[in-house]
């Protein structure tokens, strides 16, 4: 259906994200992957969606050069505040399992935000979904962080992933939100891009 509003526009996907990549497909968007490395440092005095939607932008930058005047360029960045601080990917096995911990038996929010780019016009756009996990005992963490290895996720977990099933107990706002992406709010934008 998006495609055919899109008529004559090439998608361009900047993120190596496989969760991305899987809602697009799924969406029916043609698209084309694009990486280039950016470093994810923000400045410190930035708080909850100011951290994501700058470093969504952030993102987008190394592409302007080269983006043609039928492109539109996706990138993105999710992050979890929690007690008035952004949790990133873990860098280690301790991280991961520390950043569980501090989660477990508690509220946190996961931010993401969504850069659109092109040629004439760039947006960013975020949403933000509350997720509550139970008491996670030191077993069920460490089960999690050695066969799951969340690295690549803000927070140290994915939600469509094992701790999501046994752990989550409460979610308010948008799963996929979750998953990094918030595809609801990308396809509304989209069509209005």
């Amino acid at each position: 259906m998006l495609n055919s509003i899109l008529s004559g526009k090439k998608l361009i996907l900047g993120s190596g994200s496989p969760r991305r990549s899987f809602f697009l497909k799924e969406l029916g968007l043609d698209f084309e992957t694009r990486l280039k490395e950016t470093e994810e440092i923000y400045p410190e005095r930035l708080k909850k969606k100011q951290i994501s939607e700058y470093l969504a932008l952030q993102k987008a930058e190394p592409f302007k050069e080269e983006l043609k005047e039928n492109e539109i360029l996706i990138t993105a960045d999710t992050i979890v505040w929690h007690e008035n601080d952004a949790l990133g990917k873990p860098k280690s096995k301790e991280e991961a399992v520390q950043m569980l911990q501090s989660l477990s038996n508690k509220t946190h929010e996961v931010i993401s935000s969504v850069a659109l780019t092109s040629l004439q016009d760039q947006i960013v756009f975020s949403d933000l979904t509350r997720v509550t996990f139970k008491k996670l005992n030191e077993e069920e963490i460490n089960y999690y962080v050695d066969n799951y290895k969340p690295f690549d996720k803000a927070g140290g977990y994915g939600i469509q992933e094992w701790i999501g099933y046994i752990g989550v107990t409460d979610i308010e706002g948008s799963y996929f939100n979750v998953m990094g992406f918030p595809v609801q709010k990308f396809y509304e934008t989209l069509r209005q891009f």
